[in-house]
């Protein structure tokens, strides 16, 4: 899928349309291929979009196998947990074999072996990655001036948030670079600087780590693009 920038009117439009994306992506791959690997982001922007999907008759789900792009330091059921919002978003609501939902455990009490642990579980290329921008640049739990301490032989590292909870488990550059698809969803104004930076030919991935998914398809709110450049 080629690399694409469109604009909609808000987050209902691109939460529509982000869902529209990903059902007919995943069902092409698994059409294609058998099957189809996801990994899901966090935040508050793709919870409306997994709202959507699972409401959709067209995925079958039994194909499919979950991963999730980072996840914070935190117990399953913890507020802040990437793996509850899309727990209660989409898992529960859609019949995905458990064992085909591969869970970062945010929980254990050393975030590094957590992390080797998912480094473990990550294949070498996933079909597709959501992705979602920070204020900051940031994309998955990949921070600005982080990417030189990574492990490039890694898939997933413990890596560290300027904001709580501070501790966090992320997928790395390279499965971002490796996977086959990349959506970016990305709503409001504050997003609106990092999203005109990560789109400029002369910006470092390491202090805006959201360029290294440039080539993906890239879905903004209105109040998103309001600095990029046409």
């Amino acid at each position: 899928m080629a690399q694409a920038l469109v604009v909609l009117d808000d987050l209902e439009q691109l939460a529509a349309e982000a869902a529209r994306w990903l059902e007919k992506a995943i069902d092409t791959r698994i059409r294609r291929t058998g099957s189809c690997s996801i990994a899901l982001s966090g935040g508050s922007t793709p919870r409306p979009v997994y709202n959507r999907l699972a409401l959709s008759p067209r995925i079958a789900w039994e194909k499919v196998h979950i991963y999730f792009g980072d996840e914070r330091c935190v117990p399953p059921g913890d507020p802040s947990s990437n793996y509850r919002m899309a727990q209660e978003a989409l898992l529960k609501s859609i019949r995905v074999p458990p064992a085909q939902v591969h869970r970062i455990r945010g929980e254990h009490p050393d975030p590094e072996t957590a992390a080797r642990d998912y480094d473990a579980m990550v294949p070498e290329q996933l079909d597709l990655i959501l992705l979602g921008v920070g204020a900051d640049g940031h994309t998955a739990s990949i921070f600005p001036n982080s990417i030189p301490s990574f492990d490039p032989s890694r898939r997933a590292v413990h890596t560290t948030s300027p904001l709580p909870p501070r501790d966090r488990i992320s997928i790395t550059p390279r499965v971002i670079e490796a996977a086959d698809a990349l959506l970016v969803l990305a709503s409001g104004a504050d997003k609106a600087q990092a999203v005109a930076m990560a789109r400029k030919t002369e910006t470092d991935p390491v202090q805006v780590p959201a360029r290294l998914a440039l080539r993906g398809t890239w879905l903004i709110d209105r109040d998103a693009s309001r600095l990029v450049s046409a």
